[in-house]
């Protein structure tokens, strides 16, 4: 099924909207009085591109992790914790990023999002069994998954409730929020449809990770995810943990192992190479990187270039 992009459905302003934006605290203003519409803190990039889509022209979306940086890590300078307080609409994923839950605790923002409300969020599967307690695998999440946003239809949810604060904070323009909403939902959909028409071929067979990013995607599309490391992205496997891996490829003919971006490839290279398979890349779409960034990438354009290379790297066609 030909996959449509999501594009915002066009809204003009009402002029009691224009005629407020020029004043110090009508809708449409922002939080920041600049007049550039509402105002959205998004936490880190799903969120941010959900945001977008939902919120279209209507609103300007700031994202608190920059690109190519690690969300788990995030720390806030004072400005960004005030910022969390005066936006018209913060979008965060609660347990995710700790700097954010503070700051959302102590600001208390009038409209808020959290995706970890909406979602059923997943014990990492191996999680408990793969996690060396030496390698500093430390992050706030636990053993909760939290890369939900690669089953992509499990970012619907969040775009309905972006769209119904959305509408909440805005009135005037709540039927334009919920048709970008349902036109996203429309783009996810279809998505959905091209990843499981791609992997249907390859149902069962095995996904090799360099950290347990991919459950969801696994989950949904019928593959089996192994991780070298557990959720955090900067553990250093245990050599047990590269040994159960080595087994593992032999015994499932694994052709492939993904390594990511935003981290450190060596030990996946270094693995692929003793075991004699090769690499390829894929993205957990925590943030963008640098190049994703500045070459006009989104969410939808990083999903596509990640179907390619599981279907290639997992033989798929």
């Amino acid at each position: 099924m030909p996959r449509r992009l999501a594009l915002p459905v066009a809204a003009a302003l009402p002029l009691a909207l224009v005629l407020a934006a020029c004043g110090t605290d009508g809708v449409g203003t922002g939080a920041d009085g600049t007049g550039d519409g509402m105002q959205v803190l998004a936490s880190f990039y799903p969120l941010q591109y959900v945001a977008e889509q939902v919120g279209g022209d209507l609103v300007s979306v700031d994202n608190l992790t920059p690109p190519a940086a690690e969300p788990h890590d995030l720390e806030l300078a004072p400005s960004q914790v005030r910022e969390v307080g005066d936006a018209d609409l913060v979008v965060f994923q609660s347990g995710f990023q700790p700097a954010v839950d503070e700051a959302v605790e102590a600001r208390a923002p009038e409209h808020v999002v959290d995706a970890a409300e909406l979602v059923t969020l997943e014990e990492n599967p191996g999680s408990a069994e793969h996690a060396d307690e030496e390698s500093g695998d430390t992050h706030d999440h636990g053993n909760t998954d939290p890369h939900f946003w690669l089953d992509p239809t499990l970012l619907i949810p969040v775009a309905d409730e972006v769209a119904t604060e959305l509408g909440a904070a805005d009135p005037d323009n709540a039927a334009t929020y919920t048709a970008n909403a349902d036109a996203l939902q429309a783009t996810l959909e279809d998505l959905d449809t091209e990843y499981a028409a791609a992997l249907e071929p390859c149902q069962g067979e095995t996904l090799v990770t360099s950290h347990a990013a991919f459950g969801y995607l696994a989950e949904r599309y019928g593959l089996s995810q192994i991780g070298i490391s557990a959720l955090d992205p900067e553990a250093e496997p245990s050599p047990a943990r590269l040994r159960e891996i080595g087994d593992v490829v032999a015994d499932n003919d694994v052709r492939t192992i993904f390594t990511e971006t935003l981290t450190n490839p060596k030990v996946a290279e270094t693995l692929a190479d003793d075991l004699g398979v090769t690499t390829a890349v894929l993205d957990p779409l925590e943030g963008l990187s640098t190049d994703a960034a500045e070459s006009g990438a989104d969410y939808l354009s990083v999903m596509d270039n990640n179907l390619a290379a599981i279907t290639e790297g997992l033989g798929c066609a």
